[in-house]
């Protein structure tokens, strides 16, 4: 590695370490300082690759890391200085995951790096790593047949509440599947924009610019691009040909089953995957109102509905959680809630929320969820239709919420989903419900129900 190499790998641990700091102590999104911090620098590939596998790698994999870390601290992990123990996870995640990269040299970058924080931190950081190398083989490590919470937890890099929580939903194979998905890297997926192009043209597309991308398995219009990319690279994105969409959610529009010349309610629409997708379904005739209660979710709807060229996509600040008002006019043919959740099924491209969350949080958006369903049914038209998703794999979020709704609401009936989903996805019907989940499906774990408003 020449001089100039290692000065950039040394700034790109830094930016993770910042990175992962902000996540830890701010509750803040990866992806969304991962973007920000990318935009920011000017990257090649190499670099932009190294600092995405860093953050997300090291976040994925938290919980195996501090259990291997804890051992060699004599205080709590929790009470150590938030940077330098963001480093410390940092630094073991290449040694533990990434082969490419020594051991001393992850070490002696830790050390540079904790010299930030003065002479007496960046002793603290060598000691733990040095011990940590010296004990590594006889390292604790979970028995091979330990199907305990603890021991789950620390293997499969989950908090033991959801771990508790999914044994007792799914049966210790499916849960233990379904969270050695959670730790696999999110495909990106994108949905083609058939008011410009077909998903066969937009493939040729990426085949002639060298890009290894093939059909999503369940959305008709989605398709998985295999190669790293920079979305914004990609053929086609200026010109409005494609929206990054993962394809459970692609699955949900086609539930609500929006027609040419409808007025729309999408509840809860930032970025505008949801929106712009019933949109491109109506022919762009019609009317689609996409709330959000914050002026940056409404700016990101307009960005996304302009790219694509659509014009029926009409984005306002408006909070669903509270009663609204006149103002939206007339009621709606259809209305979508894709609601606040837990996140839960999306794990692989935000494998930070199985730390930020509790089962405090449960609740507290199942009663959100709640409200918000409430103070929309009102706005749509007697035989309406309202579609209730979430990206998340709780029951108290999801048939829970539709059945407490249902009971509360005697003019509302479930309908099947079956029905409506394209040929190819109906599998992904459980009861009546549409249910999506990242072993099962390699999708992100999404749940829907349609219901209509009968007289």
């Amino acid at each position: 590695m020449t001089a100039s190499a290692k000065k950039i790998d040394k700034t790109v641990r830094e930016l993770a370490s910042e990175i992962l700091l902000k996540v830890d102590r701010n509750k803040a999104y990866a992806d969304i300082l991962l973007d920000q911090t990318l935009r920011a620098k000017p990257f090649d590939d190499r670099d932009r690759a190294l600092l995405t596998e860093l953050v997300y790698g090291t976040l994925r994999w938290r919980g195996a890391i501090d259990a291997r870390l804890s051992p060699q601290m004599r205080r709590p992990l929790s009470k150590a200085d938030p940077f330098i123990r963001n480093l410390l996870r940092l630094t073991l995640y290449q040694i533990i995951f990434l082969d490419k990269i020594p051991a001393y040299a992850a070490v002696n970058e830790a050390v540079d790096l904790a010299k930030l924080r003065g002479v007496k931190a960046a002793g603290f950081v060598n000691g733990v790593l040095r011990n940590f190398l010296r004990g590594a083989d006889q390292a604790a490590e979970a028995e091979p047949n330990d199907q305990s919470v603890e021991a789950l937890a620390k293997e499969l890099s989950h908090p033991e509440w959801l771990v508790r929580r999914w044994l007792g939903d799914f049966g210790a194979a499916e849960a233990t599947s379904l969270m050695r998905a959670n730790n696999n890297r999110a495909p990106l997926v994108l949905r083609a924009n058939l008011l410009k192009c077909t998903r066969e043209e937009l493939l040729e597309r990426f085949l002639t610019a060298g890009i290894d991308a093939k059909s999503a398995h369940w959305s008709p219009q989605g398709i998985s691009v295999v190669s790293g990319a920079v979305v914004t690279d990609l053929p086609g994105f200026a010109e409005g040909l494609f929206q990054v969409q993962g394809e459970a959610s692609q699955l949900v529009t086609y539930l609500l089953a929006p027609q040419p010349g409808e007025r729309i309610l999408d509840a809860c629409a930032a970025p505008g995957g949801k929106s712009t997708h019933i949109a491109e379904m109506m022919g762009d005739a019609g009317e689609v109102i996409a709330l959000d209660p914050f002026a940056r979710g409404v700016d990101r709807i307009k960005e996304n509905a302009a790219r694509l060229q659509l014009n029926s996509v009409r984005a306002l600040r408006g909070d669903a959680s509270r009663k609204l008002d006149s103002s939206l006019g007339k009621p709606f043919e259809r209305i979508l809630v894709d609601a606040p959740c837990s996140g839960l099924g999306t794990l692989r491209s935000h494998p930070e929320i199985k730390w930020q969350r509790d089962e405090s949080d449960i609740k507290r958006l199942r009663r959100l969820q709640s409200q918000i369903l409430a103070n929309v049914a009102a706005h749509l038209k007697t035989g309406g239709v309202l579609v209730y998703s979430t990206c998340t794999l709780t029951t108290e979020e999801n048939a829970g919420v539709v059945e407490g709704f249902l009971h509360d609401h005697g003019g509302f009936e479930l309908e099947d989903v079956a029905g409506y989903l394209p040929e190819g996805a109906r599998h992904l019907k459980r009861d009546k419900y549409f249910q999506a989940f990242p072993h099962r499906d390699n999708t992100d774990g999404f749940f829907a129900a349609r219901m209509r408003k009968v007289p």
